[in-house]
């Protein structure tokens, strides 16, 4: 599984997470590419879903919009994309269809709800984020001036260098696994210490 991270994961960088009530999930704005199995896994649980979106976001038939492309990386090479909504109170005036008004994720609220991982429905790109994955299919990062530029990104500066295997904690051991998790941060360095995805810091 450690093939699949780039060297870029090993490194130290003086960057920290993001917090949701200072963001306000602005990562949303655009919405998320989804696989088709993923999308209809969200669609056979759609009645776990609605009663977590406000009512006129609740209609199965309005989650997905027309859009579709390839993607080698996916589960069946295919991916469809979350509709995005005009939203005023949002960053940027739109917003992904699943974002609730209190800017948290609905299927994650859901998952949570239902005693499941936070992140049973959530699409990859959506866990993976603000990783992602390069031509190579290694789960990376973009370049750090990017990403600390962008008012929308989900993450910001620190005061000194921490290990990108510790900020990225929750997202890392949940698509590695303990075990090469461990092996993965024994290698980029930083003290190991237990974390679960949560609601107030990912979105």
């Amino acid at each position: 599984m450690l093939k699949k991270i780039s060297s870029r994961l090993y490194k130290s960088e003086p960057m920290q997470r993001c917090k949701l009530e200072e963001c306000r999930a602005a990562c949303c704005l655009y919405g998320v590419w989804i696989d088709r199995a993923e999308a209809q896994e969200i669609l056979n649980n759609a009645g776990l879903i609605q009663p977590h979106l406000p009512a006129e976001n609740q209609n199965p038939d309005g989650w997905f919009d027309d859009r579709q492309e390839a993607d080698d990386h996916s589960l069946c090479g295919q991916v469809v994309h979350s509709s995005v909504l005009e939203d005023a109170n949002h960053y940027g005036g739109t917003a992904c269809v699943f974002l609730r008004p209190d800017f948290k994720c609905a299927l994650q609220v859901a998952g949570e709800a239902c005693g499941f991982d936070p992140w049973r429905f959530k699409p990859f790109y959506c866990i993976v984020h603000p990783l992602d994955l390069d031509n190579h299919g290694q789960i990376t990062l973009d370049e750090t001036d990017l990403l600390l530029n962008e008012p929308a990104s989900c993450l910001r500066t620190a005061h000194a260098p921490i290990p990108l295997a510790e900020t990225f904690e929750p997202e890392l051991r949940y698509l590695l696994g303990d075990n090469a998790y461990k092996q993965l941060r024994s290698s980029a360095g930083g003290s190991l210490t237990a974390a679960a995805p949560e609601e107030e810091t990912k979105e």
